[in-house]
């Protein structure tokens, strides 16, 4: 999925978030937009809901790659945890 033509919707992002194995804050990339939008990474840790808020408002903030696999999800960081998680 091209995250930012096509990207997730609120009701995706609390499926992500609900079987993420990963904690929900690493969703949240802290860039240079982060950076700019001045948000404060303690806002998001282990707090779902401003997790997707601000994924919904600011989709270039969501990390990537996402990767789901039934109920699952992790984030592929670094790419070798993906074959793990697929197989």
């Amino acid at each position: 999925m091209l995250y930012i033509k096509e990207p997730p919707d609120q009701k995706a992002l609390e499926k992500i978030v609900a079987g993420l194995e990963d904690p929900v804050e690493d969703l949240v990339r802290k860039d240079s937009k982060f950076k700019k939008l001045e948000l404060n990474p303690d806002d998001f840790v282990d707090n779902p809901t401003a997790v997707v808020d601000i994924l919904v408002k600011h989709k270039q903030l969501l990390q990537r790659p996402v990767v789901v696999k039934g109920k699952k999800a992790i984030i592929g960081r670094p790419k070798s945890r993906i074959v793990d998680f697929l197989s």
